[in-house]
């Protein structure tokens, strides 16, 4: 075969997401950000949108997500982000807004701002990465922590009576008149990033139509605060979160 063969763009199988940044990100490696991270930055240049996006990048992990995606982001204090989410698109109706959030920011500190956020059907999109721990501040308990796991401050384990039952907050959402799309999706094979990246895409195109709020949970792994190789925390995940946040559409109206 011609060289000029195997690099036509018809050949092609991969290449870097053009609104990607060259800035070395701080995520651990194995960590499921960087992927969700490519999957965003693909779909806004190929749905021309990198002119008209606004991302809230909130407290935890993705509280850098500005530096490694060359889009118009905001700063939110922990959990607000749907609530800053709200006025931005509010001011600015042509704009794509996302917000961009881990279980501890969404589940915790930012669980009012979620629900009303979503029941008055905010014409934006929540993409929540579930990784059931606080990652970046030591490995804590999540609300979304199963029972029984163990975390720096549940070291023998998450207990009903003493830690209450793991919330699955997305079939709350799902509930509340304001959401238009609800799914729950996994980046953990190349078939599950792409039925993640239809999701965003769906999410996307719903809040461009202003058809409210679309709800788009990531079930992630986190191997540093879980104290696993990556690929050991991809079998782990599919052994046991799964079967408390199964894959698939929760909502689609």
């Amino acid at each position: 075969m011609d060289f000029n063969d195997i690099i036509r763009p018809e050949n092609k199988v991969y290449s870097r997401p053009r609104l990607l940044t060259d800035n070395i990100t701080h995520y651990c490696p194995g960590c499921s950000h960087g992927v969700v991270h490519r999957i965003i930055a693909e779909l806004l240049d190929e749905m021309g949108l990198e002119d008209r996006t606004i991302g809230i990048a909130p407290v935890g992990c993705a509280v850098f997500a500005y530096n490694y995606i060359d889009v118009d982001w905001i700063e939110a204090a922990h959990g607000r982000a749907p609530a800053l989410a709200t006025a931005a698109s509010r001011l600015n109706p042509e704009c794509l807004v996302f917000t961009y959030q881990g279980d501890g920011d969404l589940a915790a500190i930012g669980t009012a701002e979620t629900i009303h956020a979503c029941n008055r059907g905010e014409n934006i999109v929540i993409i929540f990465i579930n990784n059931a721990i606080y990652g970046m501040t030591g490995g804590q308990m999540a609300p979304t922590t199963l029972l029984g796991m163990k975390t720096a401050t549940t070291p023998y384990g998450r207990r009903v009576d003493l830690n209450g039952h793991p919330l699955a907050i997305s079939p709350l959402l799902a509930q509340l008149d304001g959401t238009c799309y609800v799914t729950r999706q996994s980046v953990h094979t190349p078939g599950a990033v792409r039925k993640a990246k239809a999701a965003i895409k769906k999410a996307f195109n719903n809040a461009l139509e202003k058809r409210g709020t679309s709800v788009v949970e990531i079930v992630s792994t986190c191997n540093s605060g879980w104290k696993m190789t990556p690929a050991d925390s991809n079998k782990w995940m599919a052994e046991h979160m799964f079967e408390k946040y199964p894959l698939g559409d929760l909502k689609n109206v």
